[in-house]
C-alpha cells in the first residue's frame, strides 16, 4: 500500500520521521529533570565529591559521566548552602523548556505528514477519476452507480486513513517505543527483561480482537455503497416515485438498508475501540506487576537503581503504553484499509475490453484526415453470451450520404451506432473507414470525428456556453471575436440562438442539474449546438426528437434540417418518427438484430414489406 502511494512524498516522510525522533529523545530530557527534583524533595541526593575537568576529546560515556558528575556536584554544591529553591526553580525551568522544544517538535512532524495526506487523497481520487472517465461505457452497465460513488468516496477516506496508521505503525511508535525501550535497558536490564516476558501475551490479545474487522470493515463499505445506490436512483427517478405513490415502498427499502448498515458499523466500531481501553488496561496491570516486582528488589536494596530513577523508569514505561495504545489502533485501522482498497482496486483494475483506447498514438498510415466511406463487414455483437443483438451487419455508406435506420424496439438501431464510436467492439465482423479497421484508429482521434446527439439530451451544470463548447480543445473553448462568432453560428445552425439571447444572462445562464432549468427543446437543440460547433465528418442522430412535444419538434426538426442538408458530413440516422427521414439516401430497416431491407423511401413502400408496414402503423 505504502509503496503505490508515497514515493512523490519522500521529502515529507523523511522530516516527520527526522521530528517524530527529536521529540522523542527530548521528552528523555524533560523525564530526566524528574530524578534530581525526587532526590531534592525526599533528602536523596549523595550529590558528588569534586568537580572533573571535562575532557571533550574523550569518549562519549566519559563525557556523559562527567557531565552527570558535575550537575550532582552543582545540586549538591546549591542544596548545601540552602538554595534548594533556586534549584528547584532551574530544574522545573528545564522541565518547561525541554517539553516546550519536544512539543515543537512533535508539531513539526504531523506539520510534515499533512501533506502526505491530502497529496495521497488527491492522488487516490484523481486515480479513480481517471480510470472511470476511461472505462467503456460498457462497464457501467454492470456496476451500480452508487457502489462507484461509494469508492471514490467514503473507501478513499479509509485508505487514506490507512496510509496515515501505516506511516504511524512503521515509523513514529515504533521510533519511540525502540528509544524508550533503549533507555530502559540502560537504566536497568534486568527489570526491563521481565516486562519484555509479559509483552507477548498483550500482544497476542490485542491481535485476536481484530482479526474480524477487514472482512466486516468490506461488508461495511458494501452497504454504504446500497444507501448511495438507493439515493441516486431516488432522485434520478424521482417524478417516477411521485406519480406512482411509491414513497413509502422506497420507505422502507431505505430504512431496512439503513438498519442493516447500522448493525454492522456498530460490531466495527464496538471493535475498533476495543482497542484503546484493552491497551491502557493491559499497560496498567504491566505497570502494577512492575512496581511489585521492582520495589521489591529495592526495598530488598537487591536493585541496580535507585528509588528516584526508579520513578523515572515507571514514567518512561508508562509513556511506551501510549505509542503500543496507537499501534495496536493502527493495527485496526489498517485492517478496514486493505478492504476498501480492495473495493478501489476493482475499479483501478478493471480491464478495458475496446482495445487501445487509451493509446495516444497508433501507425501513423492507419490517421484518417477525411472519411469518405464506413462500412459494416459482417457485424456481429452481444451483450450477454447467446443474446445476439445484431447478427451479421453488412452496410457500406459513402461520404456525405444520408443513412437513416428505422424498426420496431429492440431491434438493434442504437447499439448499431454504438459501435461506430467504438463505445462497444463488435464480436465478431470489422467496422472500417475509408478501409481500415477502427480498432486500429487511435479512439480519441475517431471520436473527434463525430458529432453525437441523442434522444437524451445530457447537459452539464454549467453555463451555455461551456455545454456548446464542451467538445472543443480548451484553447479553442476561450470567449474571444472569432470563436464567440463560431459558437453564435453554430447556434443559428441548431436554432437556439433565439432562445439563448432570451436568457437574462445569454450564454453564461446556467442551465442546471442535467439542464433542468431549460425545456426539453432547448436542451435538445444546445446538445445539437454542441455536436455543430465539432464541425464533424460523422454525424450520429439517435432519436433526436421522439421525447419531445410538437412545437418543440419542430424548432428541433429545423435544426436537424439544417445539418442534415450539408453534404460535408456522414449522417446515421435512428428515426423515430418516418416522416423525418424520407429524404434519406438509404434507409435500412433492422428486425431481431437483422438488416431486413434497404433502399429509399419510394423504393421501401413499393415493396409493401417491414418499411411500409411500420409507416402504415404510424399513419394509423
Amino acid at each position: 500500500m505504502l509503496r503505490r502511494f508515497l514515493p512523490p512524498y519522500k521529502g515529507y516522510l523523511f522530516l516527520n520521521i527526522l521530528f517524530n525522533l527529536l521529540s522523542t529523545v527530548l521528552s528523555l530530557f524533560s523525564f530526566a529533570a524528574i530524578i534530581p527534583i525526587l532526590q531534592i524533595l525526599f533528602g536523596l541526593n549523595d550529590g558528588a565529591d569534586a568537580y572533573i575537568s571535562i575532557n571533550w576529546t574523550a569518549g562519549a560515556s566519559e563525557i556523559t559521566d562527567a557531565l552527570k558528575n558535575n550537575l550532582y556536584y552543582w545540586i549538591g554544591s546549591e542544596v548545601s548552602a540552602g538554595n534548594s529553591g533556586y534549584v528547584l526553580f532551574a530544574l522545573g525551568l528545564f522541565l518547561v523548556v525541554m517539553t516546550m522544544l519536544k512539543c515543537g517538535c512533535s508539531y513539526l512532524a504531523s506539520f510534515y505528514m499533512i501533506p502526505i495526506r491530502t497529496g495521497v487523497l488527491r492522488d487516490m481520487r484523481k486515480q479513480l477519476y481517471d480510470k472511470v472517465v476511461s472505462l467503456p461505457v460498457g462497464y457501467f452497465t454492470e456496476e451500480k452507480k452508487g457502489d462507484v460513488i461509494s469508492r471514490m468516496t467514503s473507501d478513499v477516506g479509509e485508505v487514506e486513513a490507512s496510509i496515515i496508521a501505516s506511516l504511524d505503525m512503521l515509523f513514529k511508535d515504533p521510533i519511540m517505543i525502540a528509544v524508550y525501550l533503549i533507555t530502559l535497558f540502560i537504566l536497568s536490564w534486568k527489570l526491563t527483561l521481565f516486562v519484555l516476558v509479559l509483552l507477548p501475551t498483550a500482544g497476542w490479545l490485542i491481535g485476536r480482537i481484530g482479526r474480524s474487522l477487514k472482512r466486516q470493515s468490506k461488508r461495511g463499505q458494501e452497504q454504504n455503497a446500497e444507501i448511495l445506490t438507493q439515493i441516486e436512483e431516488t432522485l434520478g427517478g424521482l417524478r417516477v416515485v411521485k406519480a406512482f405513490v411509491a414513497e413509502d415502498k422506497l420507505k422502507a427499502r431505505f430504512n431496512d438498508i439503513n438498519e442493516r448498515t447500522r448493525r454492522t458499523f456498530n460490531r466495527i466500531h464496538r471493535r475498533y475501540m476495543l482497542a484503546h481501553p484493552v491497551s491502557e488496561s493491559l499497560g496498567t496491570a504491566l505497570i502494577a506487576v512492575l512496581l511489585w516486582y521492582g520495589g521489591g528488589l529495592i526495598l530488598a536494596d537487591n536493585s541496580s537503581i535507585d528509588a528516584a530513577v526508579f520513578i523515572y523508569y515507571l514514567v518512561i514505561f508508562y509513556s511506551i503504553i501510549n505509542p503500543a495504545k496507537d499501534l495496536s489502533k493502527a493495527a485496526y485501522s489498517i485492517r478496514k484499509g486493505k478492504a476498501s482498497l480492495e473495493r478501489i482496486d476493482k475499479i483501478l483494475n478493471a480491464p478495458s475490453p475496446i482495445e487501445n483506447e487509451q493509446e495516444e498514438t497508433q501507425n501513423a498510415s492507419c490517421q484518417i484526415k477525411e472519411v469518405q466511406s464506413i462500412s459494416f463487414d459482417h457485424v456481429s455483437f452481444s451483450y450477454l453470451p447467446d443474446l445476439p443483438v445484431l447478427q451479421d451487419i453488412c452496410l457500406d455508406i459513402k461520404r456525405g450520404q444520408m443513412v437513416a435506420f428505422v424498426g420496431q424496439s429492440g431491434s438493434g438501431k442504437t447499439t448499431l451506432l454504438d459501435l461506430v464510436p467504438r463505445f462497444y467492439d463488435p464480436v465478431s465482423g470489422s467496422i472500417k473507414i475509408n478501409g481500415i479497421d477502427i480498432r486500429e484508429l487511435n479512439t480519441k482521434a475517431l471520436r473527434s470525428m463525430i458529432g453525437y446527439v441523442n434522444q437524451d439530451a445530457i447537459l452539464f451544470n454549467d453555463t451555455i456556453l461551456s455545454n456548446i463548447t464542451f467538445g472543443l480543445p480548451a484553447e479553442d473553448s476561450v470567449v474571444s471575436g472569432d470563436n464567440m462568432q463560431r459558437i453564435e453560428q453554430a447556434a443559428i445552425v441548431a436554432n437556439a440562438l433565439d432562445f439563448i439571447n432570451a436568457m437574462p444572462d445569454g450564454f453564461e445562464t446556467i442551465v442546471g442539474d442535467r439542464g433542468s432549468r431549460l425545456s426539453g427543446g432547448q436542451r435538445q437543440r444546445v446538445s445539437i449546438a454542441r455536436a455543430v460547433i465539432l464541425k464533424p465528418q460523422i454525424l450520429i442522430l439517435d432519436e433526436a426528437t421522439s421525447a419531445l412535444d410538437t412545437e418543440s419538434e419542430r424548432l428541433v426538426q429545423q435544426a436537424l434540417d439544417n445539418l442534415l442538408t450539408t453534404e460535408e458530413c456522414t449522417k446515421l440516422v435512428v428515426a423515430h418518427r418516418l416522416s423525418t427521414i424520407r429524404n434519406a439516401d438509404l434507409i435500412c430497416v433492422l428486425h431481431e438484430g437483422k438488416i431486413v431491407e434497404t433502399g429509399t423511401h419510394d423504393e421501401l413502400l413499393t415493396r409493401s414489406g417491414y418499411y411500409a408496414k411500420l409507416l402504415k402503423m404510424q399513419n394509423e
